[in-house]
């Protein structure tokens, strides 16, 4: 049984309530506005989703948020920690799955994930047991010592993730993070993710799937080109676009003005 929580509990008790406070940060790169004055907070224990279409800003934002990526302009604050002034501090506490791991494919999982959780300080036992845990959950265990470069998509994104929950981060920046998964795994994933949202942990969880979103995420961002069209519940953004018991999709289009789907798709029917 995997187990998360014993340092994670009234985190609220310790930490301040927004686990994330993004204010005004903008980003170019050349002459293409990435990030235009976008500003947001997560409380803890919130799953907080980002949606938008392919170049919206999506990655960008969950980057600067891990240093990863300097705004020109903004800040950004982690559990109050800045993360300019102390981005290692801000590391700490982050996990990060991205979009398309890169991992260590010349290593086998099980070396990997000790790497990983060397880097993260744990220790022997505790780095074994954690290990162990997430391995047979995610349907690992028995492949654990195979060469990672062997592995499908699927089982490379497995072990991205049981990266980023190893040292019980205390914020979660999920790009994509079902790419590939079987449904058992997605279900776990998903099911884990609010376990740890009950106990304070907050996640930025970013999907091209709707769907998803409005099963997942407690509020929602809708981005298009580099900025924040709408932000709420999903039932907050039905109101916002004036579309009270519309599907989450179609409020989407709306907000983000693609919504001429039909008509291109009668044209590429002709």
């Amino acid at each position: 049984m995997i187990n998360l929580s014993e340092d994670n509990v009234i985190l609220q008790e310790f930490l301040p309530l927004h686990a994330l406070n993004i204010s005004s940060v903008s980003k170019n790169f050349g002459s293409t506005r990435a990030l235009d004055g976008v500003s947001l907070k997560v409380e803890a224990g919130c799953v907080y989703g980002l949606l938008g279409p392919n170049g919206s800003g999506k990655s960008t934002l969950m980057r600067t948020v891990l240093d990863l990526v300097k705004p020109d302009s903004g800040e950004i604050q982690v559990y109050g920690i800045d993360v300019k002034q102390q981005p290692i501090e801000v590391k700490r506490i982050i996990g990060y799955v991205p979009e398309t791991p890169r991992l260590y494919e010349f290593l086998t999982a099980t070396e990997y994930l000790d790497f990983t959780g060397d880097i993260r300080s744990l220790d022997a036992e505790t780095k074994r047991q954690r290990i162990g845990e997430f391995l047979r959950a995610l349907e690992l265990e028995g492949r654990e010592n195979e060469m990672i470069s062997g592995y499908s998509q699927g089982m490379k994104q497995k072990v991205a993730i049981i990266a980023a929950l190893l040292h019980k981060p205390k914020l979660l920046i999920l790009d994509e993070p079902l790419n590939g998964l079987d449904p058992r795994a997605a279900r776990i994933v998903k099911d884990l993710i609010h376990k740890l949202a009950g106990e304070g942990v907050a996640a930025v969880f970013s999907t091209h799937v709707l769907e998803i979103a409005e099963a997942i995420c407690d509020r929602i961002a809708i981005m298009y080109q580099g900025q924040v069209l709408s932000e709420g519940t999903a039932a907050e953004l039905r109101g916002q676009a004036g579309m009270p018991g519309s599907s989450l999709e179609d409020v989407f289009f709306k907000l983000t003005g693609t919504d001429d789907i039909r008509e291109i798709v009668k044209e590429l029917a002709k």
